[in-house]
């Protein structure tokens, strides 16, 4: 036997124990996301009673549940590659936030913390799911409409747009940040 090259019996052995592998149809490896650490909810506080801006906003999500809900903004002056690349999901998500569950309140809250620690970290382009609104009153996307108008309001946020359908389809948004 010759030192470093192995024995005719551990060949023979090697062989044996990787007889029934199958190659991986797709062998590129893609690294974790990185998420942001989950920010604890505080139980919901009793909405108030509808103003004139809670109708608006009901109207809205109500225009939006009927047109497929799909989202997009971008500010002037982002190339259209990048733009591309982000209606493609080809850019990296740098970090996440799910709104399921929250109240209109929490979800603002939220997405606050979210974007501070997001500029902090110099994120460029992170997904928010919002959900699709059937979960609420009447299956209008309440939060959905809430969250395109602060996305709007945002410095920061160059784009957005829906997502595909592998990561939240219309129930999410990717959106590119300002570096």
């Amino acid at each position: 036997m010759v030192p470093g090259k192995p024995s005719d019996d551990d060949i023979k052995l090697f062989r044996q124990a990787v007889d029934d592998v199958k190659r991986l149809d797709n062998d590129k490896y893609e690294p974790p996301r990185k998420r942001l650490k989950a920010v604890p909810r505080k139980r919901a506080v009793p909405t108030p009673e509808p103003g004139a801006d809670m109708l608006s906003d009901l109207e809205h999500a109500a225009s939006l549940a009927h047109s497929g809900g799909a989202l997009h903004f971008e500010r002037a002056g982002v190339q259209q590659k990048t733009l591309k690349k982000l209606k493609r999901g080809q850019l990296p998500i740098e970090a996440e936030l799910d709104l399921h569950g929250f109240t209109v309140s929490e979800a603002q809250a939220a997405m606050a913390r979210f974007f501070q620690e997001a500029v902090h970290r110099e994120a460029r382009c992170v997904r928010i799911v919002h959900g699709k609104g059937f979960g609420s009153e009447g299956g209008v996307p309440i939060i959905k409409s809430r969250v395109e108008r602060w996305l709007r309001l945002r410095p920061e946020v160059l784009a957005f747009t829906s997502a595909l359908p592998k990561d939240g389809g219309t129930g999410a948004v990717y959106v590119l940040l300002r570096r």
